[in-house]
């Protein structure tokens, strides 16, 4: 029984019409019932009951269905083992995450990377670092750099890389808001959050455990305004328009570093673990499997 004629009979079991599988596997739906005739003769039985709508697998395609999937998954392993030598892997990998992510995770893997598989190009995708496990889940990305959160799905793996401590942070100039920061700090008062501008991530990690925190001391913050990404939350903040709570990582990299300074509050937040993140069902790609061995810091 050749590869071909199991994924025929595979699609056309999901499919469950002969036009659909035609369609998928780009040939005529001719084509496709010779193929399941051939296997039926193979097995000497038949595998599928036929009407003018619809494909239903009997008894004996349903077990055979079990074996045609075991089948086609150990053939894939083993092209997998063959082609998985450095010279022979080529191909793309798309990686999705954040601009400072890019700086500081990325180009310490990269060299690394290119030095061992040549032909393995990654492609990169840019944005907010919180959307990165969504991306993954859905299939848009193969892997992203992503700050590991609280409760990870069991679909999910996840490479630690690098721990980067939170930080609340308010801006330099010499503002009303930065004279009140000042004073506060000189007297060693509490800040008042209910009068106090907070720009916040639309959502994420540094969100959630600045709004936890704040719920746990019974206080009620001032929401001045909600922006896409923690390099947003900096440069609002070093336009005078707040403060933030951003990762470290983040402000070491900021074009705004030097608006902004760490004020001392809320110095004991939950730091951010970075790191790649896949599906675990994905690892077993060659391409991906590379990445994940060029990422690792004993690498």
């Amino acid at each position: 029984m050749d590869s071909q004629s199991l994924q025929i009979f595979v699609t056309l079991a999901q499919t469950q019409h002969f036009g659909k599988t035609a369609a998928l596997c780009h040939l005529s739906a001719s084509a496709i019932s010779r193929h399941v005739q051939r296997l039926e003769a193979s097995v000497g039985q038949l595998l599928v009951e036929r009407d003018n709508r619809q494909v239903h697998l009997t008894p004996a395609g349903r077990h055979f269905l079990t074996y045609a999937k075991q089948a086609l998954e150990a053939w894939q392993q083993v092209q997998r083992d063959l082609n998985n030598h450095p010279e022979n892997l080529s191909g793309e990998i798309s990686v999705y995450g954040s601009v400072t992510a890019s700086y500081s995770i990325l180009t310490r893997i990269l060299p690394v990377m290119r030095a061992r598989y040549a032909g393995v190009e990654l492609k990169l995708r840019t944005g907010d670092q919180a959307n990165g496990i969504a991306r993954v889940l859905s299939g848009q990305d193969d892997c992203a750099i992503v700050a590991k959160p609280t409760y990870l799905s069991n679909k999910l793996e996840f490479l630690p890389l690098e721990r980067t401590p939170l930080h609340l942070i308010g801006p330099k100039d010499n503002s009303a808001l930065s004279q009140r920061i000042n004073l506060a700090i000189e007297h060693s008062i509490a800040p008042a959050w209910a009068n106090l501008p907070l720009v916040l991530a639309e959502y994420g990690l540094a969100r959630e455990r600045l709004l936890q925190r704040l719920a746990a001391l019974q206080q009620i913050p001032f929401i001045y305004a909600q922006v896409g990404g923690h390099e947003a939350v900096v440069a609002m903040v070093g336009l005078g328009l707040g403060v933030g709570v951003v990762p470290e990582l983040v402000i070491q990299h900021s074009p705004m570093q030097q608006s902004i300074h760490i004020l001392p509050w809320l110095t004991d937040l939950e730091p951010f673990i970075l790191g790649l993140c896949a599906l675990r069902e994905r690892l077993r790609d060659p391409l991906l499997q590379a990445l994940w061995c060029c990422a690792k810091p004993d690498s």
